[in-house]
């Protein structure tokens, strides 16, 4: 009897005890989350203003655009003489992963030059400055409340999913790519409850600071069938060989200026002046900026033009590769959307539903992150057009092969086959 009882306070120590522990790791990072959506989203919702305030401002005076390559200079300029050692999203990536650390001033840096780059035209999107934005805030708070190297990296994923969810919008997408992007096949569920605590609360800040999500209207949504689901895998395969294009396109731009214009500034000036020279030639300014209005012609109308997805691929790598700020997400979508719209315009399948499932599948061949690409699917067109969503995310998934946005970005297990691979993406 006395063994038996002496077992059972032995247990019930023992089950207490990792009790007491679940509830106070529960506690702590519902604490921190809310402190992390809280101050990210605030950050975020201050930077979406502050880029929709300077697109509204270019719109309405196009030659502002002829300052682009100054600009460029004065990017330059505070990367050489404050964040020489910034690597973008690539450094945040490699935080998650203790091969680096993001430091605080990442944030003010990316946040100046991203709404430089936009005030001035160059084609860039805001996602890569919303990941440095959230990530370097969650590290630095992660700093300097004590936290040990594994919680930091946990509390930098919340300070990306809570700037992803505050500038796009997308709270369920937003969770999820944090945990998603850094090691492709390996999903990080220490941090689902923070991330989707912190990407909540940071949509809920934004809401409350007037910066809402876009919510696309598809049209022309049929039922699915075996004929229809060619078409749309015909039309993924297509998206996912641009998606690599787009890769290898900003691959051999940033080996030309490496090659070419050594020096930052020429190459940066340089560049600006190209781009504004493209900007005249073309006579328009839909490739200006982000590409909002690219998707929401190709999304909404299903309506494009023939080259649209070639010129803002070019104008991207062009701008990005030579020293301007911003990300590579957004053109991602306006590429995706434009290359939809046009190969459902050619197959004779409805170019509005084409244009959003391009939209995700060229997302989805970029970054590696299939689940978040459904999520943002979802989020964005809503649950009609479910099965040509998800068939055009698998289908660009496995086409797009181990190219991606992120140098640091790991393809831990293949995608073809059960098979550890540890390599990194080709970009």
């Amino acid at each position: 009897m006395k063994k038996g009882h002496h077992r059972l306070e032995v247990m019930s120590h023992y089950y207490g005890k990792r009790i007491q522990q679940d509830m106070s790791n529960f506690v702590k990072w519902i604490l921190l989350a809310l402190l992390i959506g809280g101050v990210v989203g605030g950050a975020s919702s201050l930077f979406a203003g502050c880029l929709s305030w300077v697109t509204q401002f270019r719109a309405d005076r196009p030659a502002v655009v002829l300052l682009l390559p100054f600009g460029g200079l004065l990017i330059v300029f505070l990367y050489q003489k404050i964040g020489k050692e910034d690597r973008g999203t690539n450094q945040v990536l490699s935080t998650i992963r203790s091969q680096d650390e993001v430091p605080l001033r990442s944030a003010p840096l990316i946040f100046i030059a991203t709404a430089l780059t936009h005030l001035l035209g160059g084609s860039a999107g805001r996602e890569g400055a919303a990941i440095q934005l959230g990530g370097s805030i969650g590290n630095q708070l992660g700093r300097w409340i004590h936290l040990d190297e594994e919680d930091r990296h946990v509390i930098v994923m919340c300070g990306m999913s809570a700037a992803f969810s505050a500038v796009f919008g997308t709270p369920m997408a937003a969770a999820v790519f944090a945990m998603e992007v850094v090691s492709v096949g390996v999903m990080y569920y220490a941090a689902l409850l923070p991330c989707v605590v912190a990407s909540l609360v940071a949509y809920d800040f934004a809401g409350s600071f007037g910066i809402h999500p876009e919510n696309f209207h598809v049209t022309g949504i049929p039922a699915f069938s075996m004929e229809n689901g060619i078409k749309m895998g015909i039309i993924a395969v297509g998206c996912g060989a641009v998606s690599i294009l787009f890769c290898l396109l900003l691959e051999y731009v940033s080996k030309g200026y490496d090659k070419w214009l050594k020096n930052p500034y020429l190459r940066v000036f340089a560049a600006g002046c190209l781009v504004v020279v493209l900007y005249w030639i073309l006579g328009t300014d839909r490739y200006m900026g982000a590409g909002n209005q690219l998707i929401e012609q190709a999304v909404e109308h299903g309506q494009t033009q023939t080259f649209d997805f070639f010129w803002k691929m070019l104008l991207t790598a062009l701008a990005m590769r030579a020293g301007f700020r911003g990300g590579e997400i957004v053109p991602s979508f306006a590429i995706g959307a434009t290359f939809g719209c046009l190969a459902g315009q050619i197959m004779g399948f409805s170019p509005s539903l084409s244009a959003a499932a391009g939209m995700t599948a060229v997302f989805c061949g970029v970054t590696n992150c299939p689940v978040t690409s459904i999520l943002i699917a979802f989020e964005l067109f809503g649950f009609q057009g479910v099965s040509y969503y998800l068939l055009a995310v698998a289908v660009s998934y496995a086409v797009s092969g181990y190219y991606g946005l992120y140098k640091d970005q790991t393809i831990v297990y293949s995608k073809y086959k059960a098979k550890y691979v540890n390599r990194h993406t080709k970009t």
